[in-house]
């Protein structure tokens, strides 16, 4: 049974969802793993609903070993063709094949930087973005700054990361807060101290 917690609207119709959003939408991630799990998700998302790559995580899990990414960066055409027999995947050859090449984008940044995540938050000052939105239809799709976070990663061999993916992802990561005000989820991530 669902608590009468005020919460954000776009989460009401599905259990899953409303798990997602109480304990994982708009926190701060730091770990590499987890973000590229994420970065995963989202561009799987593409064209489809956010429910529909939930019901799927797990699957995705398997499938791609915990989201190691040297693993994944290592992937032949046999791994990649028994990917896309999985039923627990989205069975789209350009999806799947763009994990691999991610893996090995995302690698390549975390030997620039010294982790993806010093990469990413790095897009705004370290520091989650704190919206102060009422009403779900204020949120934006994207922003000059997933703009210049998407070009950044396409120039550097990503893809299924335009502009409005990577702010979804923004939102998913806890690089910005955009729960709405009345949903409780709003101020207590506002007092989450961003990582020094």
């Amino acid at each position: 049974m669902v608590s009468k917690k005020k919460r954000c609207p776009w989460c009401e119709s599905s259990p899953l969802y409303v798990d997602y959003h109480d304990k994982e939408w708009g926190v701060p991630v730091y770990n590499d793993k987890k973000l590229f799990e994420f970065i995963t998700l989202e561009g799987a998302q593409a064209g489809l609903s956010w429910l529909t790559i939930l019901k799927r995580r797990e699957g995705y899990l398997k499938a791609f070993e915990g989201f190691d990414v040297d693993k994944i960066s290592n992937y032949k055409a046999r791994k990649i063709n028994s990917i896309l027999k999985d039923a627990g995947v989205i069975r789209n050859k350009l999806k799947v094949n763009s994990v691999v090449k991610n893996a090995q984008a995302f690698i390549k940044i975390q030997k620039e930087f010294g982790s993806f995540s010093k990469y990413q938050w790095s897009f705004v000052g370290g520091q989650p973005i704190q919206n102060k939105f009422s009403k779900m239809s204020q949120l934006p799709t994207k922003t000059e700054i997933s703009d210049g976070f998407s070009k950044d990663l396409k120039k550097r061999g990503f893809s299924f990361v335009g502009s409005t993916i990577i702010y979804a992802y923004m939102q998913a990561t806890g690089m910005v807060n955009d729960h709405v005000i009345g949903c409780f989820r709003h101020s207590q991530l506002k007092k989450i101290k961003p990582r020094a």
